[in-house]
This record gives structure tokens, C-alpha cells and sequence, in this order.
């Protein structure tokens, strides 16, 4: 058995890069920025920078209502994939494949897209996989809105 899912929390470090396959289809890059859960030795809090992607009416959602520091989740998986270089060398590019893209800026927040629409859904946009988990409202882990969670030690894994 294996198991590749990622779940991520963070801002966008860019506005996304929308373009379009020969045939038309949308895909998205991305970075986002992920706050570490602990600071460092000076006490400041550092931060991840993940490169993402996202394909079709997600991506075309993003670009149009997210920017640079809109606050989103997103879940997917990890994939490499491989393309010559022009000096002829084979590179290698690690991302998240964002299979489902939640903003989780509120309205009152003033955030607007390019187009000056408020990007403010809140369900996820999930392309057609019959394997993607679905969450109640119950479950949902961004339900709290990046506010902080009561948590025991004793529930802690570590």
C-alpha cells in the first residue's frame, strides 16, 4: 500500500501564472508560503516556499479571484516530473499536484482578484477524483479559519 496526500496551509508568494495548454486546457503555478510550526534559535518563525500547480477550473478559479497574500488550503499530492534543460541535462521539478483549492480569506477582508470580484468560496474545487475524501463541516481542517487550536500534549504523536 501506498500513500501520497498533502494538505497545506499558506499564502500565495505571487499572483498565480494561468496559462493554457495547446489543447486549451488551464493550468496554474503557484508558490505558497507555509509557516513553520516553531521558531528558530533567534525566536523568529520561518517559512516554507512550496511550488504548486493546479489544472483546470481550479486553476482558472484561482488565478481569477486569489493574489499575491490571499490566504488558501489546498490538498493533493506530491509529483516529480522531469524535462530537458537547454544545456541538454535532465531536471528534475518537485511540486503539489492541488487537486482541491480552498480561500480562506472572508470577505470583510478586502481581499479582490485581478478581475475585482471578491474571491471568497469557501467549498473546495475539486476536479473529478472518485478517491478524494469528503469532509463535513464537522471535519473540515480549515474550519477554524487559521485561529488557534486547543491542543493537549498528550495529543501530540512526538
Amino acid at each position: 500500500m501506498s500513500l501520497n496526500r498533502t494538505v497545506l496551509v499558506g499564502r500565495l508568494t505571487r499572483d498565480p501564472d494561468l496559462r493554457y495548454t495547446p489543447t486549451g486546457v488551464a493550468v496554474a503555478n503557484f508558490t505558497l508560503a507555509v509557516n513553520r510550526p516553531f521558531a528558530n534559535q533567534q525566536g523568529n518563525r520561518e517559512a516554507d516556499f512550496i511550488n504548486c500547480v493546479a489544472w483546470r477550473k481550479p486553476a482558472e478559479n484561482l488565478a481569477n479571484y486569489m493574489k499575491k497574500g490571499s490566504q488558501i488550503g489546498i490538498d493533493g499530492r506530491i509529483q516529480t516530473r522531469t524535462y530537458e534543460g537547454q544545456d541538454g541535462k535532465t531536471v528534475y521539478v518537485t511540486e503539489v499536484l492541488a487537486e482541491s483549492i480552498q480561500f480562506l480569506e472572508s470577505k470583510n477582508n478586502g481581499n479582490t482578484g485581478r478581475n475585482g470580484q471578491t474571491g471568497t468560496n469557501t467549498q473546495p474545487y475539486q476536479q473529478n477524483n472518485q478517491n478524494q475524501p469528503n469532509f463535513n463541516s464537522n471535519e473540515d481542517p480549515f474550519a477554524n479559519n487559521g485561529q488557534p487550536i486547543d491542543i493537549n500534549d498528550s495529543d501530540l504523536p512526538f
